[in-house]
């Protein structure tokens, strides 16, 4: 199997290439790949809420990424230490698919993420992605529903 590496900040903006050139339905503009990789180099510092798991590519840059965001959630008997992770994401370069990369940065991500007390995953897996998730023992849960809602920009008034 690959080897997999916990990524450091200097990590973040291929993290953020990969999420947006192999899991966004639009690719993000060099604007927003800045945002993105700024804010998750201060999320992978020690104490942030990121976990990340990487691949190198023998060509430079990375070839996979397994990304955590790990959030409080009140504590329950499956819960003890009230800790949760949104997988977000898993991506892996196409030239570097079927190699098990992916596998291996996940594995890597879910061992660390135990380490740490969480007990809840969550993930968004598409079609095609299912089967190596469900390998790693996520089920499918038809209650899980999503939501995009932005805030409604209201016109002259200022209270």
């Amino acid at each position: 199997m690959p080897q997999a590496r916990l990524a450091t900040p200097v990590d973040a903006a291929e993290i953020a290439r990969l999420r947006s050139e192999n899991i966004l339905s639009e690719a993000l503009d060099q604007v927003w790949l800045t945002k993105c990789a700024d804010q998750l180099a201060l999320r992978l510092q020690d104490g942030g809420d990121a976990r990340a798991y990487v691949v190198d590519s023998p060509d430079g840059g990375l070839a996979t990424c397994a990304l955590g965001l790990v959030h409080a959630v009140l504590p329950a008997p499956k819960y003890p230490k009230g800790l949760a992770v949104r997988i977000h994401p898993v991506a892996t370069d196409p030239p570097h698919r079927r190699r098990g990369y992916a596998k291996a940065a996940l594995a890597a991500l879910l061992d660390h993420l135990e380490n740490d007390g969480v007990t809840l995953y969550e993930l968004y897996a598409s079609e095609g992605s299912a089967p190596l998730y469900e390998q790693l023992g996520f089920a499918a849960d038809p209650a899980l529903m999503r939501m995009t809602r932005f805030p409604s920009a209201v016109e002259g008034n200022a209270s």
